[in-house]
């Protein structure tokens, strides 16, 4: 968290929090009602700035202000930095996954260090190449092999995986 924000807590400890403004997109987009969020600098210190409750709400510190965000998905979204390297939406390098899944629609999770998250589909056709075994058939045992490590790809249901993972997508307050 940014030492200003650390000061704003301390200057004003009782603002209200808000939630239903801001989304994270299946891509790692910060979106408000208007749209995606574009500003380069704001995109940034909202990813520096995010983070979980211990009941599995995922909010941004903006000051005084927890702004509790809305997730499309996951509240973490996986990127290809390059490509031999993942790293998370909020630009966090990736060095160790612990489990890979595969959902119905044929979306790839992948839990690394900073907790559950969604390989950005654009990523998803070069990720791929790191997946052995039959794709298209449900039963098929597949696993993937990344950085010298090979995992099994467990099957998952979408609306199994926040209870599964231990987040809320839609947080109230």
């Amino acid at each position: 968290m940014d030492e200003a924000v650390r000061l704003a807590l301390v200057k004003w400890p009782n603002v209200p929090a808000c939630t239903g403004w801001l989304r994270l997109s299946r891509r790692g987009e910060w979106r408000v009602p208007e749209g995606p969020i574009r500003h380069a600098g704001l995109n940034a210190f909202i990813g520096r700035n995010y983070q979980p409750t211990d009941d599995g709400r995922w909010y941004f510190q903006n000051g005084p202000q927890q702004v509790f965000v809305s997730l499309d998905y996951t509240p973490l979204i996986l990127r290809l930095g390059s490509a031999e390297q993942l790293e998370t939406h909020t630009g966090q390098p990736v060095t160790q996954l612990a489990e890979a899944w595969l959902d119905e629609d044929g979306s790839l999770l992948l839990v690394c260090e900073h907790g559950i998250a969604l390989l950005d589909d654009r990523d998803l056709a070069a990720f791929c190449s790191h997946l052995e075994g039959d794709l298209a058939a449900p039963d098929a045992p597949l696993s993937l092999n990344w950085a010298g490590r090979v995992l099994p790809v467990g099957r998952i249901v979408q609306a199994e995986v926040a209870a599964r993972f231990g987040f809320i997508r839609e947080p109230h307050l």
